[in-house]
């Protein structure tokens, strides 16, 4: 990884914290395992059992589940609620919903009609293992498992409408993320403006990420000017996070892309590194890393994880 992308993340040896009081990279790391088992876990409860039939969908949703990854988008919601003392019972249903949906979009993302990738984290792509049209519906099972999961949080339905709607918007074809693949399909090979990438970006990539913030705020209680601010936070962590995936797509020189390296080139996609050379795709990054975690000052040390989060997230590929 560049040196100039890893000191986004900050990290300060010994202590725990970096000499501005934000958690340092190992203690990040560690949340990020503890959140992440504690997901894992409750993802395997929420899913259908493999022996439910039909046997070959349930195989191919949790063969996708299970593939690898962070769990970033359900540990922003879970440390958003943390931040808020929200009830994590509750968090804990939103969390493994949004990775439902999260999941959906990369089984879609990944079939010959969308990015053509034939690998995701290291093991074969869903449609390579179990056939597209298998695929396809493992996508759309876990969609469907994720809103079916959303209604059965144990919070007032006025809340509960909130936050699907939150998810909705951001999933959707005006400013969310399935707006943001068209744009990005038919704009491949043409030439893009600097504000139209970053109109793709933010919808594509940043949208789900920051309605990871904004409904665990919500299910949290948050008012609405902290719901505010920590909604600004997860837009620009989220543009951040996608601008880096740009660069490590571009340079990869560590072999950790999650898909296939140089593929943004050979779809001849518009990206930051593109429009803007690498190294002002870094410094903007930093930029939107730092002016998100600005917003968070109203948390006191309560905001401190989250801090660490999103300098961590927008720095490395997952």
């Amino acid at each position: 990884m560049p040196r100039s992308i890893n000191t986004i993340a900050s990290a300060a040896s010994g202590t725990g914290e970096t000499t501005s009081g934000v958690k340092d990279d190992l203690s990040i790391q560690k949340y990020l395992s503890e959140k992440k088992q504690t997901v894992d876990q409750h993802l395997n409860d929420f899913l259908p059992s493999l022996h439910a039939h039909p046997e070959l969908i349930h195989e191919a949703m949790r063969y996708s589940i299970f593939a690898g990854g962070k769990r970033i988008r359900p540990v922003l919601a879970l440390a958003t609620g943390e931040a808020l003392e929200g009830d994590q019972e509750k968090l804990l249903y939103l969390a493994c919903a949004l990775e439902m949906i999260h999941t959906y979009s990369l089984i879609h993302d990944d079939l010959p009609a969308m990015d053509d990738d034939d690998y995701r984290r290291g093991q074969l792509s869903a449609h390579k293992k179990f056939g597209d049209g298998i695929a396809i519906l493992a996508g759309d099972a876990l969609l469907t498992q994720a809103f079916h999961l959303l209604i059965q949080i144990p919070q007032s339905s006025d809340i509960i409408l909130s936050v699907i709607r939150e998810i909705c918007e951001a999933i959707g074809t005006t400013q969310g993320m399935l707006g943001g693949q068209v744009m990005d399909l038919t704009s491949q090979g043409k030439p893009c403006s600097r504000q139209k990438l970053q109109q793709i970006h933010a919808a594509k990539t940043g949208a789900l990420l920051a309605a990871s913030v904004s409904s665990a705020a919500l299910l949290s209680g948050a008012s609405q000017e902290h719901y505010a601010k920590l909604r600004a936070y997860g837009s620009d962590i989220g543009l951040a996070f996608q601008i880096v995936d740009d660069i490590l797509d571009a340079e990869d020189p560590s072999g950790e892309s999650t898909t296939t390296p140089g593929k943004d080139e050979l779809h001849q996609k518009a990206t930051y590194p593109s429009l803007y050379g690498l190294e002002t795709s870094r410094e903007m990054a930093t930029q939107l890393v730092e002016k998100a975690i600005g917003q968070l000052d109203f948390l006191g040390s309560r905001g401190e994880i989250l801090k660490g989060l999103g300098r961590f997230v927008s720095a490395r590929r997952f």
